[in-house]
C-alpha cells in the first residue's frame, strides 16, 4: 500500500462515508486537530467491499454502499492530483451535507433525501475543486486502492471490526477500531478522550473494551 502523500502523519483514518459513526468520530478528530495540532492521514475502508458475502442485505443498504464507493473513487483520484488535504475536505463536504439533512418519513426517506443533498457535483464546485474528478465516479480502475486500503485496516486490528479504524503513529504504530460516539465531547473531554486512548493504543497488550449500550446518534438525520 503507498505511503500517503505529505506525512509522515501522527495518525491515520480509515472512512467510509456512508458510515454514521465514522463521521461522528472524524468531526471529533478535526477538533482534536485544531485543539492539540495533530495531522490526519485520511484513508478509504469500503462497507461494499467489507460486506460483499452477505447476500441478505436490503436494497437501500446496497445502494448506500455502492453510493459510497462511487464517492471513494472521487477521493482516490482527489488524493492522486491534490493530496491528502482534498481527501480530508471531500470528506467533510460531504458529510456535512449528508448527516445535517433534516430528516422527514420513514428512515428510507430520510436517506434518499440526504442523499440528494449530498451531490457529489455540488460538492465538488463548492471546494473550487476539478470538475474532472467527477469522472472517478464510474471509473472502477481506482477499486484495487480502496480495497488495498480496506484490506490493510483489517491487517492492522485483526477481523470482525467495523468503521472506523485509526492507526496511531502509522504505519508502525498500533490500530484500534472506534471510538464509537454518538454525540461530540466538549474541548476539554475531546483532548482527555484522545489522550486516554493514546495510552490503550499504544500499550500493545490492549485489544478490546466494548458496551453495546448507547445513546442515539445526535444528528438531525435520525432526529426522532
Amino acid at each position: 500500500m503507498a505511503d500517503l502523500p505529505g506525512g509522515p502523519y501522527d495518525i491515520e483514518f480509515f472512512f467510509d462515508p456512508g458510515c454514521p459513526f465514522a463521521w461522528q468520530t472524524s468531526v471529533w478528530i478535526r477538533r482534536v486537530v485544531e485543539l492539540k495540532g495533530i495531522n490526519v492521514g485520511w484513508r478509504f475502508i469500503s462497507l461494499k467491499f467489507i460486506n460483499e458475502k452477505n447476500e441478505d442485505q436490503p436494497s437501500a443498504m446496497l445502494e448506500a454502499q455502492e453510493r459510497g464507493l462511487r464517492y471513494h473513487r472521487i477521493c482516490a483520484a482527489a488524493r492522486e492530483e491534490l493530496g491528502n488535504e482534498a481527501v480530508g475536505d471531500l470528506y467533510r463536504a460531504w458529510g456535512e451535507a449528508y448527516w445535517y439533512t433534516p430528516g422527514e418519513g420513514d428512515i428510507l426517506s430520510r436517506l434518499g433525501a440526504a442523499a440528494a443533498a449530498a451531490d457529489p457535483e455540488s460538492i465538488v464546485k463548492s471546494l473550487g475543486l476539478p470538475e474532472s474528478l467527477l469522472a472517478a465516479a464510474d471509473d472502477d480502475s481506482w477499486d484495487a486502492t480502496i480495497r488495498a486500503e480496506s484490506d490493510e485496516a483489517f491487517r492492522r486490528t485483526g477481523p470482525d471490526v467495523g468503521t472506523p479504524i485509526i492507526t496511531y503513529d502509522p504505519p508502525t504504530g498500533n490500530s484500534l477500531f472506534g471510538p464509537v460516539i454518538s454525540d461530540i465531547p466538549d474541548d476539554e473531554t475531546a483532548v482527555a478522550f484522545y489522550d486516554a486512548l493514546r495510552t490503550f493504543a499504544d500499550f500493545p497488550g490492549f485489544s478490546e473494551l466494548k458496551r453495546t449500550n448507547r445513546a442515539n446518534l445526535d444528528l438531525p438525520l435520525f432526529a426522532q
